[in-house]
């Protein structure tokens, strides 16, 4: 028998509408499929993904599931990895679909790139008018910075990369996630690598199609909690997170400036304040116009998105920063 090369650690919870597409493009690799493991990390889920998973055991052995009693995916990556038995630790995400060279292009990178961390770009797709809106708006530059996997940047260095590659002996000489944060940890890890010396590598060469929040409601709850959990994170670990996460916390401080500018009824200070609307707008109707390829109803939709998704991710810094002081006061 081959020895195991591969680890493939996949946290899950309640993932039971996406979790068959992901194992199906697994065990559809090129990759020698007995030099790899896929382990499963469940946060006591309360749907059918365990039932799902165990199913797809029966069919095929690399695969196997743990639980994750503290549900959190620090925790579950972190199970993962130190119950694997791979030179490789691939980290993977149940929302995704992979494509069929994926673990080999990694492995390739990895070797031949003298990075500590690998990964590709990512394809924001969805099935249904919204989903494919926010799909859109995820994957702009407008919508989300310069996040460079999401929006089809050149093969080179980079400061993160989506889900990521690693050599097992990484884990060991840096440590492991942090087990405080509940988002962002891949952000943290990759900040860790950098201050030690190493590098993070973005190949263009292949794509994961990822599957978004499919509802405006889903997508407001992502973004407060991501808004919450980048100043939460900075608080942890100081320079984890890039200037682009606190962007939206600043448009909504803006806002409520602009607000009490109007309400004091200073003239210049309004016209500062609908100038900077101005360009907001202007921005949003032009990345906007862009998706009407997909049609009108697209156009409109990502025009509404766009500021529900900043103001919801800005809010959710808001709550970030009160979260931060009752930790310093405690």
């Amino acid at each position: 028998m081959n020895r195991l090369e591969v680890s493939i650690v996949i946290p899950v919870r309640n993932e039971e509408r996406y979790i068959q597409k992901c194992i199906d493009s697994i065990v559809n690799q090129d990759f020698n499929k007995d030099e790899m493991e896929v382990i499963f990390v469940d946060g006591l889920s309360e749907d059918n993904t365990v039932e799902i998973i165990n199913r797809n055991i029966k069919k095929y052995r690399m695969l196997k599931v743990l639980k994750n009693e503290k549900k959190i995916t620090p925790c579950a990556l972190n199970i993962g990895i130190k119950n694997s038995k791979g030179k490789y630790i691939v980290r993977m995400d149940a929302h995704s679909e992979y494509p069929k060279n994926y673990i080999s292009k990694c492995i390739y990178h990895i070797e031949n790139k003298k990075a500590d961390n690998v990964g590709c770009l990512v394809e924001t797709k969805a099935e249904e008018n919204v989903g494919k809106a926010i799909a859109y708006v995820l994957s702009s530059k407008f919508g989300v910075g310069n996040s460079k996997f999401r929006t089809n940047a050149e093969s080179g260095y980079v400061d993160t990369v989506p889900f990521g590659t690693f050599k097992k002996e990484l884990f060991e000489r840096i440590g492991y996630f942090d087990e405080r944060l509940a988002r962002n940890q891949d952000s943290e890890f990759n900040n860790r690598i950098i201050k030690n010396g190493g590098k993070i590598y973005l190949f263009n060469d292949t794509k994961i199609i990822y599957h978004p929040r499919d509802s405006i409601g889903k997508l407001i709850k992502m973004a407060l909690q991501n808004g919450k959990w980048n100043i939460v994170t900075n608080y942890y670990v100081s320079g984890a997170m890039r200037l682009r996460h606190f962007i939206p916390l600043i448009f909504v401080i803006s806002i409520l400036l602009g607000l009490i500018v109007i309400a004091l009824k200073s003239k210049y200070l309004v016209w500062i304040f609908m100038i900077e609307i101005f360009l907001y707008l202007s921005l949003d109707i032009y990345f906007s116009l862009k998706n009407i390829r997909n049609g009108i109803l697209q156009a409109l939709l990502s025009f509404i998105i766009y500021p529900i998704f900043h103001v919801s991710y800005g809010i959710g810094s808001l709550i970030g920063i009160f979260k931060v002081l009752k930790l310093r006061i405690s």
